[in-house]
């Protein structure tokens, strides 16, 4: 089965639009939450979402805090603006489909979390440290996170005392090891210096990881954005992907 990973959309419908359409032949969709926040399209990207085939769709830090279920006091004041105007605009039926998503879900050999499996909604796997400590936490041979909108694989094999990190190769496919910590990197705010909205497939038979990256129409989005004056600072931020 070729499974479409995915994850932090961010509300960017043109992003997913583009990420669906470019992906085209995936068997279902694993989506490691963050659907909504930041982005000026959270009820259309749900909606996107929901009519996917064979869904698996997690709750991440911000889809969590635009349902009330996270105290945003700690988000900076325009991570807070942002989760308050996603809050106004939340159809009843998307913020109870928000309410019924699951932190973490296990497919046969694979568990998906959004931010770790120690701590599914809000821990960043950013350094090898962290990545090591949270391989005692799954007992299957894959892991797969979102929420640092960076693409990376951590690696441990049996002799190892910490974890490998490796960035996936564009464009290619990587035959995954047993135990690996995976995250496609961000639909609709990537973070690596790289605007192109990052996903994956992965194929349950052969464990293979298809890791992608893909224009889409930055300046519609930032448009969009503009129009329900959404932070200066986020709508900038997509075009240099930082």
């Amino acid at each position: 089965m070729r499974v479409l990973v995915i994850t932090d959309i961010h509300g960017n419908q043109v992003a997913l639009e583009t990420v669906i359409k470019e992906a085209d032949g995936f068997d279902a969709v694993w989506c490691l939450g963050d659907v909504v926040g930041y982005g000026p399209n959270p009820n259309e990207c749900l909606e996107i979402i929901k009519s996917q085939p064979d869904v698996i769709c997690l709750m991440g830090n911000h889809d969590a805090a635009s349902i009330e279920r996270m105290d945003i006091s700690s988000f900076n004041p325009e991570a807070r603006r942002s989760v308050e105007w996603t809050r106004s605009v939340l159809t009843k039926e998307n913020i109870e489909y928000l309410n019924e998503r699951p932190q973490t879900a296990v497919i046969d050999q694979v568990t998906l979390a959004h931010g770790s499996p120690r701590e599914p909604v809000f821990e960043y796997l950013l350094d090898t440290r962290a990545a090591t400590e949270n391989f005692d936490h799954f007992d299957n041979d894959f892991c797969f996170v979102g929420h640092t909108h960076l693409p990376v694989l951590f690696s441990m094999e049996d002799e190892d005392y910490m974890a490998n990190l490796t960035i996936p190769p564009i464009n290619s496919v990587t035959q995954l090891n047993p135990r690996s910590i995976i995250n496609p990197g961000s639909v609709g705010q990537p973070r690596d210096r790289d605007p192109r909205a990052a996903y994956a497939i992965f194929d349950t038979e052969e464990n293979t990881w298809d890791y992608h990256r893909v224009n889409y129409n930055i300046a519609e989005t930032q448009k969009r954005m503009t129009k329900v004056d959404l932070p200066e600072r986020h709508i900038y931020r997509l075009e240099s992907g930082w």
